[in-house]
Formats: C-alpha cells, sequence, structure tokens
C-alpha cells in the first residue's frame, strides 16, 4: 500500500495496520507535483519497523535530494534544513508564471551542467541511516485535502472586504478556519460586535467564495470584538475561540422541502440530525462534501444546484428559500417538494 500526499500519523496509529493485514508493506511515497510526482519513498513491512515518526525515506532511482541552508549550502547532517529535489522529474516551471518559475526552480550547483533543481519549501532532516525526515514548512503553507493553501493569501482577501479590519485564517481540526474583526469594532454598550453591513459569516463567506477557488474557502467564519494577543503583543493562536456547532437546531422544519434537505444535510455530514437553520459548512462540511451534498439533492429532488448556491444559502432553510418566487435567487429547487429522503 503506498501512501502519499499527506504527512503520515504517528507510529502507534501507522502500526495499527498490520494486525489486521498480515503481511502488508505499506510505503510511505513524498514529493510535490513539481517533481512527477514521488520524488522519495520509505517502505514499512511489520510493527516493529515503524519509527515514532515515519521518514519519508530516500530518493527514487535518478532523484537526487539536497538539504540546504542559506546560500544553497548543505546542512550537516542531523540539521533541519530545507528540501531541494533535483532529478529527471523536476518539472520546467509554471506555465504562464516566470516570476514564480524562477523562484521555485532554480540551477543545480551540485549536478552535471545545466541541471536545474527545485525548491520544495518543506522543512527536512538527514538521519544518520541517510532517510529524510519530515519537519514541517518553511513558511506558512498548510496542506488540507491534498491541497496546498497559504492562510496568507485568504486573509489578505478577507482583509480586503471594507468592513473588516483585521482577519487571521488557520487551520483548526482539519477545517480552515477564519477570524475576522469588524471595522467598526464595537456597539456602544460593548455588549456585541458591532453590526456593520455584510459582516455576518455567511456574507463574508460569500465574499471570499467569490474570489478564491473553493477549498481556499473557510468552513467557518468567526467574528470577534478583537484579536487576542500574548503579552509579548504576539497573536495567541491558543486563545481562538473554536467555530460555535449547532446541530439539531432549536425549530423543526416547516415545510416538506425543509425535512427533506434537512435529511440529506445530516446523511452527507454524518450526524443524527440537522436543523433548518444549522450552517452546513460550520457543522464541518467543506466544498467536496458540498459536491456530494448537491449529488443527492439532484437525485432525491431533480434540481441542479452549483457549489455557489450552497455558498450563498448553507442552511437547510436558506435553501428551500431559493426555490420560492421573489426570494432574488433561482437554484431550481421545487418549492412544493417534499417528503424525507
Amino acid at each position: 500500500m503506498w501512501a502519499g500526499g499527506e504527512a503520515r500519523p504517528r507510529g502507534p496509529r501507522c502500526a495499527g495496520c498490520w494486525p489486521a493485514c498480515p503481511g502488508l508493506t505499506v510505503t510511505n511515497g513524498y514529493g510535490p507535483t513539481e517533481t512527477t510526482t514521488f520524488a522519495t519513498c520509505r517502505p514499512c513491512t511489520d510493527a516493529t519497523a515503524v519509527p515514532d515518526a515515519l521518514p519519508i525515506g530516500r530518493p527514487l532511482d535518478g532523484m537526487r535530494c539536497y538539504v540546504l541552508g542559506g546560500g544553497l549550502r548543505p546542512v550537516p547532517r542531523g540539521t533541519v534544513g530545507e528540501l531541494y529535489i533535483a532529478g529527471p522529474g523536476v518539472a520546467r516551471g509554471y506555465l504562464g508564471r516566470p516570476d514564480a518559475t524562477a523562484e521555485r526552480f532554480t540551477a543545480d550547483p551540485y549536478g552535471p551542467p545545466g541541471a536545474r533543481m527545485y525548491r520544495t519549501g518543506d522543512r527536512v532532516r538527514l538521519t544518520e541511516d541517510g532517510e529524510l525526515e519530515f519537519h514541517g514548512r518553511a513558511d506558512s503553507q498548510v496542506k488540507l485535502r491534498g491541497f496546498r493553501i497559504e492562510p496568507g493569501e485568504v486573509e489578505a482577501v478577507l482583509a480586503a472586504h471594507p468592513a473588516v479590519a483585521q482577519a487571521v485564517v488557520l487551520v483548526r481540526e482539519d477545517r480552515l478556519i477564519a477570524y475576522a474583526v469588524p471595522a467598526g469594532g464595537t456597539d456602544p454598550d460593548a455588549s456585541r460586535p458591532h453590526q456593520a453591513p455584510n459582516t455576518d459569516p455567511d456574507a463574508l463567506r460569500i465574499h471570499l467564495a467569490e474570489r478564491l477557488p473553493d477549498y481556499m474557502v473557510p468552513a467557518a467564519v468567526v467574528r470577534l470584538d478583537r484579536l487576542p494577543l500574548t503579552a509579548n503583543g504576539k497573536l495567541d493562536h491558543a486563545a481562538l475561540p473554536a467555530p460555535f456547532v449547532q446541530s439539531g437546531g432549536s425549530r423543526a422544519p416547516r415545510t416538506p422541502l425543509e425535512e427533506t434537505l434537512c435529511g440529506l444535510f445530516s446523511d452527507v455530514l454524518g450526524l443524527p440530525a440537522v436543523g433548518p437553520d444549522d450552517s452546513f459548512f460550520a457543522l464541518g462540511g467543506h466544498s467536496l462534501l458540498a459536491l456530494r451534498l448537491i449529488s443527492r439533492i439532484r437525485d432525491t429532488l431533480g434540481a441542479e444546484l452549483t457549489l455557489r448556491h450552497v455558498f450563498r444559502a448553507p442552511t437547510p432553510a436558506a435553501l428551500a428559500d431559493t426555490g420560492r418566487p421573489g426570494c432574488g435567487r433561482t437554484a431550481g429547487l421545487p418549492a412544493g417538494a417534499g417528503g424525507r429522503p
């Protein structure tokens, strides 16, 4: 079994494969798309061979891996540095993006004349056994559901909203979460955040969905009075609140269509119940699950929706309203549809 694209879990979780599958060989493959595509691998044949942190192994045939520091100089063995990859699998660059190509693809000073290498942005360490261990990113880039995401790019788009003063984006429990401080500050009585126009979480997600790829749209946007800071004035990540998650709702569906949509939401999200006013994304949904929801709605109700409809109407009640005359949106949902799926 080959596994790649994400860092492998720690020893005990990985070791759980072998009791269920005797004789199994698990190969941990590593390599960015720019190196087409695996560049290193590390096979494991039994649980006792799995270290606490599974290495990404050694270069595949023909590939060359360098652990470099400042000035593209090799770092001492056992020291963490940035991984550069060379060899016939390295791509020529990014189509139509000369600046990005020049930043990531550079001449290989340790290879044959004319050779090039790719700067991965990954931090690794070369062990005494000659294997590479992964130690995270050299920048703030994260990988979520197979997509590489720069939280700073999402923060910049969110902060560009005229009603947002500050924005922070990070990954929590395998979900991309955004935090926004409204430009209007707080109400005079300081009892609740100032309701600046279009700063409710759903409106901000629509703002992001209109400007970013689906996989970069946060699963939830949390509005804060202010960002929490440490004693040194740095952002206190640990003090950022978890998104509020409501499941089941406080009211029952008002129409058969709402009831049907609540059932589809709960089935796709794997929850026992979803209320008409529960947000798909606040309950853990993301763009890939939204596509599954759209497919279920098409099969059950015969309605053709797009991701944009789900972003604009993330609750069963709002999605049901898209089929009503005068609501300003047309999603093709039959207003008279009913029945639990």
